[in-house]
This record gives C-alpha cells, structure tokens and sequence, in this order.
C-alpha cells in the first residue's frame, strides 16, 4: 500500500498550523485509490482563533467538517481558483476527501469537472440525500472515520468504461504536469502526447475542471512557495529558470497573485 504523500504543498505556514490542530492523511480503500489522492483529518480544541490559509490544489476534495458552533455537513469544494482561508475556534474536526486531479469525474460521470470549479456546495448537490456527514464526523475512533468515507464513496464510483479511461488520461497527464520540470509549455506538451490542444483542453474542462496552463501555473507556485518556507536564501532568479518561468519576475507576479505579497515577503 502506497503512503500518502508527506508534502505541504499548498497549506500556507504549514509549522503554525500543526502546532495548532492534529492533521493527518490516510490512504482508502484499494478500489478508491486510483482517484482518490488520500483522506485528510483534522481535529482542534484551540483557546484562541486562529486563521488557516491554502493555495488550492488542481482537485475537488469533499469535505465533512463539524465546528463547535454548528453541527456536522459536507460539502462538495471544486478546484478553488483563489486563496482559500478558513477561521478555527473552540473544538471542531474535519474529514476530506482529496481526490487526483481528474478523479472526481468518475463519482459524478454525468457532469463535467467545471460544474464544481471554485464552488463549495452541499454534498446532496452531488449525491442527493444523504447523512454521511453524521457517520463520518462522529465516531471517536480514526479508523471509524476512514471506515465511514469507504463505505460513502466505493458505492458512488460508478464511471462507464469511457469515463474511467478519460479521467485515466486525464489523472496521469496532470500527474505528469506536477512531477516532470521539463514540461514548460501547453502546446509541447499536448504534441509530445499525441494530443492537439484543443484535445488536452476538452480533456481538462471535464475531469480536472481547470485549464491544463492553469495547472502548470499552481503547481510552479506550490514549488515556489515551499522553497521560501523552507530556505532562507532561496535565489529567486534561479528558481524561476528552474521552474520554467521567462525571467523572475514572471515568478514574482504569480506568486503574488496568487498569496497577495511577492516571495520574499512571503518567506521572512
């Protein structure tokens, strides 16, 4: 069994916000794990609020999630185009669902990844009634809670054989996208896979829900953004041959859209 990944791609002062809450990843169950990235947990019993922020990734994650103030729902939460911050108070608990880019599609196979892109909308949105929320929020026990989302999902994976092979497709090129430096632009990379780019486009509309560029781009910042949490004397201009940018202001101007201050400021 693969473990899941160990990196803090996209949680904006990762170090801060595991002093506060207990995060954790989880791996599903076999037959999910071809769309499903991991499961991840949090708890939180704070005496001061504290605001969270994450630059989100190219995924739709569903997310159960019971604050003190309010009792337990889910929601379905698209790729989020923006940063995404969230307020933690009192106690509370979290448990989503992190699917790979394009591994949503096959749960949902009658409508398209954009239907979900920068939106968070209840859970029965998708999947109609349901009390999910109840059974993966209450149980004490970790294991329960990751019982609870196998038992939610491996009845919903209900994809044709032309949707699995689409969202296939689709999961390994935006794997492709996070893990290969060389793949610099769209138009080389949909012809060294025997794709026009309109083709490589379509695809991404309706698995990923986001342009394959878009997804170039998010992923050259998450890069950029964990080189300046993690050292101190990143040199900005190398980095941003290194990861395939024109010059290091191009750099510079999409991290600073992105977290709304440039990567300097963002790493002191």
């Amino acid at each position: 069994m693969a473990a899941p990944r160990r990196d803090t791609r996209g949680i904006v002062d990762a170090p801060g916000l595991f002093t506060r809450v207990r995060f954790r990843r989880r791996t599903p169950a076999a037959p999910l794990r071809p769309y499903v990235e991991h499961y991840w947990l949090i708890d939180w019993d704070l005496s001061e609020p504290y605001a969270t922020h994450v630059v989100p990734h190219p995924c739709v994650n569903l997310v159960f999630q019971r604050y003190a103030d309010r009792p337990g729902f889910g929601e379905v939460a698209g790729v989020g185009l923006e940063l995404f911050a969230q307020k933690l108070a009192g106690r509370g608990r979290v448990c989503g669902v992190q699917f790979r880019p394009g591994g949503f599609r096959p749960f949902t196979p009658e409508r398209p990844a954009t239907d979900w892109t920068d939106r968070r909308l209840p859970l029965a949105a998708a999947f109609g009634p349901t009390d999910a929320a109840a059974a993966v929020l209450e149980p004490a026990d970790e294991d329960a809670r990751v019982a609870a989302l196998d038992a939610f999902l491996t009845p919903l994976l209900r994809g044709g054989p032309r949707t699995l092979a689409q969202a296939e497709l689709a999961m390994g090129l935006a794997g492709r996208i996070r893990t290969d430096r060389t793949i610099r632009r769209v138009a080389d990379f949909a012809r060294a896979e025997g794709l026009s780019v309109r083709a490589l486009q379509r695809l991404f509309a309706g698995y990923v829900g986001v342009s394959p560029k878009w997804v170039l781009l998010r992923y050259r910042v998450h890069e950029a953004l964990e080189r300046a949490a993690s050292d101190a004397e990143v040199d900005w201009a190398a980095l941003a041959a290194e990861l395939g940018y024109s010059d290091q202001a191009h750099l510079v101007r999409d991290v600073t859209a992105t977290v709304g201050v440039p990567p300097t400021a963002y790493a002191r």
